[in-house]
């Protein structure tokens, strides 16, 4: 399973993702994209250490939620550690099997929260399998619900000659370049608009779940 490609190096996970560097415009640009309003639930799928979190928790405001699901304890004891840290009381995680995800997993004393939409950020092409993922995790959305996918594909353009440094940055995170899990979106969803970072390697893709 993918979360075991992290169990090991968690630690160093922020230092050597290139988030700062790369990625983080491309979470800037999804979340963007997604209209999310004050007071939404949103579930950040394969949260990881938790590098959405102060996105998301911008753009739903003190009275949203966000749910940060992952497989890996270990991302998620540094994700629960970064909202604390950062005082974010509306913030929790869940660890779960995304493939499996319920709104069990959700539930807090039995009550199971309106879900407003769903994201992922770099975390579906490392699953392998994010058809079931997403299509399990749309039975937890509510209708006209927003989903925003943040992932990669190789360079285009100009921006080609930086192939092999993408394809080794999804290699050391354990990504599938050739993934596109974004198409999922785009073949099902309605309202859809994109957005691409670093010359077409970051694709950032939002729409309308009916």
């Amino acid at each position: 399973m993918a979360w075991k490609k992290y169990r090991f190096g968690t630690q160093f996970y922020d230092a050597l993702s290139g988030e700062w560097a790369v990625y983080r415009s491309g979470r800037v640009a999804g979340i963007a994209l997604m209209g999310l309003n004050a007071g939404d639930t949103v579930v950040d799928i394969g949260c990881g250490t938790g590098l959405s979190f102060e996105l998301l928790v911008d753009a739903v405001g003190p009275t949203g939620q966000v749910i940060g699901v992952d497989a890996s304890a270990q991302m998620l004891q540094v994700a629960a550690k970064r909202a604390v840290r950062n005082g974010w009381s509306n913030v929790r995680v869940v660890q779960a099997d995304a493939t499996q995800l319920s709104a069990a997993d959700l539930a807090i004393d039995g009550s199971v929260p309106r879900v407003d939409a769903l994201f992922s950020a770099y975390a579906l092409s490392v699953m392998g399998n994010h058809s079931t993922v997403l299509a399990r995790a749309q039975r937890l959305l509510a209708p006209g619900g927003r989903v925003g996918i943040v992932d990669m594909q190789r360079p285009v353009g100009a921006a080609k000659i930086f192939t092999p440094l993408a394809r080794l940055a999804c290699r050391m995170g354990g990504a599938d370049i050739e993934a596109h899990p974004w198409e999922w979106l785009i073949q099902r969803a309605e309202n859809v608009t994109q957005l691409s970072r670093r010359g077409g390697h970051i694709q950032a893709v939002a729409g309308t779940l009916k």
